[in-house]
């Protein structure tokens, strides 16, 4: 509006000038006024300056323009004073290469920017790209790019699909063979910088094929009849590059996590062009700043189908498919890398070195062949002379890949510290599942992840198990050994159970050193924080704990039921409380006993208080929270997902933000 007021105030073959946010320069939505820029008037000097004049800013560009049409020869001067627009200098920084006259100058002629697409003002590319821009088929011919649905209600429609119950999912079987639909079906939502394959967990409520959801006035079904096709999904956010993974039939795919469909044929070539710096480069021409529409993706120019590609992404899929099935937050996790018979060997350290080795062959396998595709497209572009096929180790989206993993500026050392103390936090993660019985040594993914399950049902799927779960869905985390299933001892039973006990000291050892302390103390102050993490502030496990922490417990919300508070009461926290009275009368007599020496009867009066504080705690936190509890015995129902059903116990959960309330 303001630009096109400007023109009007100004006098014909007059200037005006203005700074502006970027978007209008590529954005779908000013292909209008670009139209009219550049037909009814001609830009004298352009200055991108990128991120950072005004702050942590969304980018700007100062320009002046002349109020009369262009005509050629004349060139406007333009200056791109940024490498990548993501970056955010300060405006000292900015002036500097300002000053310098080599940096980002360039000269165009504006009329070949309306032979594009759109007209975006690309005032970098090269004649080579500008007729490749002019005249090849756009992606909308080939390849359908299409937003999604918005549900109007996130928090009642979406579900982590841990939330729920493993029956009520189509995760297990997205082909829906009869035409009907399970309660919750996966979807294509916007996610992290990832290429090729992952970036999905969260469900959609889609019983009675939408009801609810077609129901909702503030919802929008864009394209339903794309609803369910395999393709190629994005998210419309990135901070990055762009970055598209391949998806199979059965997915719902949304305004946040869009969608192309070329036909089945050229799904992985399309797949493959979208991954390349080619593409990367086309970005910069054809979307703002830091988002990427369906109908940017339209404007992209393609060239026939080059069957070399096929193979290529088969394979990038493949090793990005194994990478983020690993880990838990994949419904298809199936066992922990760490106990796979291909890595395991006599020691966990050993174990770990050999799945090391085995993650830093797929980065490399990755990047060799991500560089392989994007020299095929540089080449069928012509664009040799403007790119370079290397991808730095930092751009290879594996979890593996510590480069990628641990952004910043840590040394190498430094990240393979972090990789190898998280990928031992993991496995401990995935002893507490078996503790659970959500998982099994004997038997690979998901056992017991259904509303109210009970070891009996455990024990019919896993009739032997070489390590038995939990009876009662009840573990404490205490500071000492004061029960038989303390989280501590049970996670020695299971180390003893998968890496036998003739290195049992050695493997805790290895252990302790790469947490940098006693397991005992992170199950007890780090597990549950990282536990949350994992799961996205949708714990699976939750931690009941009083408020100063004296008593803490576990238990699977999965195999929760009315009683689960009860037994908490009667048979944990109670017994605790006369275990701790046990231990104050047996320190009074300590700091009592003459034979004692000073030091030991100076102790015990220390600790004695600690006790008695502790019993105080306890015993009000019984009286006011966990006994009222006890007496409700409050339902669940997983299908309402954590955010509704954590709070339903108030203070008997420890906090978490966001959740909690």
């Amino acid at each position: 509006m303001f630009m096109e007021r400007s023109a009007l105030l100004s006098c014909r073959n007059g200037y005006w000038g203005m700074i502006n946010l970027p978007n209008w320069m590529f954005a779908s939505a000013f292909d209008d006024v670009r139209a009219w820029l550049l037909e009814e008037q001609t830009i004298d000097s352009f200055l991108h300056l990128g991120r950072g004049v005004f702050g942590s800013d969304f980018g700007s560009v100062a320009f002046m323009v002349c109020n009369k049409k262009w005509r050629s020869p004349h060139k406007g001067k333009y200056r791109r004073l940024f490498e990548k627009h993501v970056n955010v200098r300060s405006p000292e920084k900015i002036g500097e290469l300002f000053l310098d006259k080599e940096f980002g100058t360039f000269s165009a002629e504006q009329g070949k920017f309306s032979k594009v697409d759109g007209s975006p003002i690309a005032y970098w590319i090269s004649e080579k790209l500008f007729d490749v821009l002019s005249d090849s088929k756009r992606m909308r011919e080939t390849a359908r790019p299409r937003s999604g649905l918005t549900t109007g209600d996130n928090e009642r429609f979406l579900r982590q699909w841990w939330e729920i119950g493993e029956f009520n999912s189509s995760i297990d079987d997205i082909s829906y063979p009869d035409g009907t639909y399970d309660k919750w079906v996966p979807i294509n939502g916007g996610s992290t910088f990832r290429k090729w394959y992952g970036s999905i967990g969260q469900v959609i409520h889609w019983e009675n094929n939408g009801r609810d959801l077609r129901g909702n006035p503030a919802a929008t079904m864009a394209n339903p009849e794309f609803q369910f096709k395999p393709g190629i999904t994005w998210s419309k956010i990135t901070v990055n590059n762009v970055s598209v993974r391949r998806t199979d039939a059965g997915f719902i795919f949304t305004a946040v996590g869009l969608k192309a469909f070329p036909d089945l044929d050229n799904i992985n070539f399309f797949c493959g062009f979208l991954n390349t710096k080619v593409v990367n480069y086309l970005a910069r021409v054809f979307s703002s700043n830091m988002t990427i529409l369906s109908g940017d993706l339209a404007k992209y120019p393609t060239i026939p189908r080059i069957t070399a590609v096929d193979q290529i992404v088969d394979g990038t899929c493949n090793i990005a498919k194994e990478d983020w099935d690993a880990y838990e937050s994949s419904w298809d996790f199936t066992t922990l890398p760490l106990l796979h018979p291909d890595h395991r060997t006599e020691t966990l350290e050993a174990t770990y070195t050999a799945l090391r080795r085995h993650w830093q062959g797929m980065t490399d396998d990755m990047q060799r062949l991500e560089e392989e595709n994007n020299r095929i497209f540089i080449d069928a572009y012509g664009l040799q002379d403007e790119l370079t096929p290397e991808v730095p180790l930092a751009e290879i989206t594996l979890t593996c890949n510590p480069a990628y993993r641990y952004v910043g500026n840590a040394s190498e050392a430094d990240r393979e510290t972090r990789l190898r103390a998280d990928t031992v936090a993991e496995f401990l993660s995935y002893a507490v599942g078996c503790m659970f019985g959500r998982y099994s040594l004997d038997a690979p993914g998901l056992i017991l992840a259904n509303q109210g399950e009970t070891l009996a049902d455990y024990l019919a799927r896993i009739p032997d198990p070489s390590f038995m779960p939990d009876k009662d869905n009840v573990i404490p985390v205490l500071d000492g050994d004061w029960f038989p299933d303390d989280i501590t001892e049970r996670f020695r039973t299971f180390l003893r159970v998968t890496f036998g006990d003739d290195t049992l000291r050695e493997n805790l050892a290895f252990i302790e050193e790469a947490l940098g302390k006693d397991i005992r103390k992170y199950f007890t102050k780090d597990f549950y924080n990282d536990h949350v993490k994992r799961y996205k502030k949708r714990p699976i496990y939750w931690m009941v704990s009083s408020p100063r922490g004296s008593f803490n417990a576990l238990i699977y919300m999965h195999r929760y039921r009315s009683d689960t508070v009860s037994v908490i009461l009667n048979d944990y926290l109670r017994e605790f409380i006369s275990k701790l009275e046990g231990e104050r009368v047996r320190l009074d007599k300590l700091s009592d006993d003459p034979s004692a020496s000073q030091a030991q009867r100076t102790k015990a009066l220390k600790d004695a208080a600690l006790v008695v504080k502790q019993i105080d705690e306890l015993t009000d936190w019984e009286r006011d929270v966990v006994f009222p509890l006890a007496q409700q015995k409050i339902e669940i129902d997983l299908d309402d997902g954590v955010k509704a059903n954590y709070p339903k116990f108030g203070s008997a959960l420890k906090k978490i933000p966001g959740v909690s309330e």
